[in-house]
């Protein structure tokens, strides 16, 4: 006659099918120490696949297996949490890391154990239940490394006490802090929202658990000094509960160099307002004047007001407004000028002959022109004087040297293109037939003379005309003149005083 199953087994036999399928695992021990039954997510937890593989005992299970807390600290046999459970001590949450011997593969186990007893108070089973935290405790080194690893500065603040639990080099470097300095500190100990540029919404955020997001704040140093940074707040989950994780953006070194910035544009403003030479700042593209010195007031008579939202084409100053364009358009060809001719209006309507320099520079990322006009009326007016005293000396110029007659007659027209032309480039036929052209002979008379057909002398007239570039006889006949050419033979002075 079979044996009727009492009612305890059937309990026990619906409750290990009902354990069977948890996600967590579960193992029953024996009074005895014999491992009674275990579920199969504790075999898969222990790369088991049946009791006699777990060691069939407390005792087995212990010598199979090699059992580790997190800082790598190995158990006694006697802290085993199944052998703890088997001596009759409970216990929750014991977290450890569970081997095979001469394995290398492990899992992170979080544990709990418990006594079931009989109405009689007697133990029937020792129950051993675990959750297995080996995902969960593997992303949380991925984290911990790519956290420590990054080099933007982070610090991780607990949200059930407000209290910094991690902080990692870039943050230590950016402060000076050591780590035994912030760690357990409490936010109002190192407050970092303290000068937050939104700081309602960012403590908000903080008692919260929400995103807290970018704006500049100061962080406190060790040194009682502070540090500009961008700072933003993102909540996470840690082991140790939900978390704030900050990360930094260090503002310290664009501040200085916003300052330095600020101080040579100081520079700049106090030596352009103070310069002894008219000045404009303008854009290049139109002209538009940003900025004209006191000089430049004092010369053409304006006033700040009359600079004001205008373009410098439109300010009546110009005495030739063509040039002003052609000068312009260079400008933007080749970037810079250097003592070019102009002539402007000065306060009570007096013709000002100036040299105009002119560069382009980018100031806040607009391409801008710098003007500096050099007024040189009084030395022109000296030129003349000297060339009147010259002329009145030149009626007779045969004592003076070719030299001389050449830099004379390029004084008298500067930046002429025919005043680069030199005599030394004519041949002694082109003086003879430019000599008698100053005279005043056509070439019909210059022909008969020199008894060459009128053909000849056309050619030569043209050659004379190419190097000294000119277009027609009358400037030709001028620029002879003013070198002495007043003779059929050769020009004048070309002897030496006698």
């Amino acid at each position: 006659m079979a044996k009727r199953s009492s009612p305890a087994d059937n309990t026990r036999n619906h409750l290990e099918q009902i354990i069977g399928g948890l996600i967590d695992g579960v193992i029953f021990v024996n009074p005895d120490g014999k491992i009674s039954w275990a579920n199969d997510a504790a075999l898969k937890m222990h790369g088991a696949e049946s009791l006699s593989d777990l060691g069939g005992t407390v005792q087995g299970y212990c010598r199979r297996h090699v059992l580790r807390y997190r800082n790598n600290r190995k158990l006694e046999r006697s802290q085993y949490p199944i052998h703890r459970l088997f001596e009759g001590i409970e216990f929750d949450s014991v977290v450890v890391e569970v081997s095979r011997r001469k394995s290398e593969t492990c899992r992170m186990l979080k544990t709990r154990g418990l006594t079931l007893q009989n109405m009689d108070d007697k133990v029937v089973t020792y129950v051993m239940i675990m959750e297995d935290l080996t995902d969960q405790f593997e992303a949380e080194q991925r984290f911990e490394r790519t956290f420590n690893a990054n080099p933007a500065p982070a610090l991780i603040c607990r949200l059930s006490d407000l209290r910094y639990i991690r902080v990692n080099m870039g943050f230590l470097d950016m402060t000076g802090y050591l780590q035994r300095d912030l760690l357990g500190r409490s936010v109002y100990d190192i407050d970092i929202l303290a000068n937050a540029q939104d700081k309602e919404r960012a403590l908000a955020g903080l008692h919260e658990g929400t995103t807290i997001p970018q704006m500049e704040s100061t962080v406190p140093l060790p040194d009682g000094g502070s540090k500009h940074v961008i700072l933003a707040g993102q909540p996470l989950e840690e082991c140790e509960g939900t978390c704030m994780l900050f990360t930094f953006i260090d503002l310290d070194p664009r501040k200085q160099a916003e300052d330095a910035l600020r101080q040579m544009e100081e520079r700049f403003s106090r030596a352009f307002r103070l310069a002894p030479v008219p000045m404009m700042l303008c854009t290049l593209d139109t002209l538009h004047i940003m900025e004209v010195n006191d000089a430049f007031l004092t010369a053409t008579g304006l006033t700040f007001d009359d600079t004001q939202e205008r373009d410098i084409n439109q300010l009546p100053i110009w005495h030739d407004a063509r040039s002003l364009n052609t000068l312009h358009t260079r400008l933007k060809a080749e970037g810079s000028l250097r003592n070019e001719d102009i002539q402007l209006y000065g306060g009570d309507d007096e013709v000002l002959d100036c040299l105009l320099s002119a560069d382009a520079v980018t100031i806040q990322n607009t391409p801008c022109v710098l003007m500096v006009i050099q007024d040189i009326t009084e030395r022109k007016h000296t030129e003349g004087e000297l060339l009147a005293a010259l002329d009145a000396v030149m009626q007779d110029t045969s004592w003076f040297s070719r030299t001389v007659i050449e830099k004379l007659a390029q004084i008298r027209r500067p930046g002429s293109p025919a005043a680069k032309a030199e005599v030394a480039e004519l041949t002694p036929r082109e003086r003879e037939i430019l000599g008698l052209m100053c005279q005043g002979a056509s070439d019909v008379q210059i022909s008969e003379q020199l008894t060459l057909s009128r053909n000849t002398i056309r050619n030569h007239v043209a050659t004379i005309y190419n190097k000294i570039d000119v277009h027609r006889r009358s400037d030709a006949i001028i620029w002879g003149r003013e070198r002495g050419f007043l003779g059929p033979a050769r020009p004048v002075g070309s002897g030496r005083r006698t």
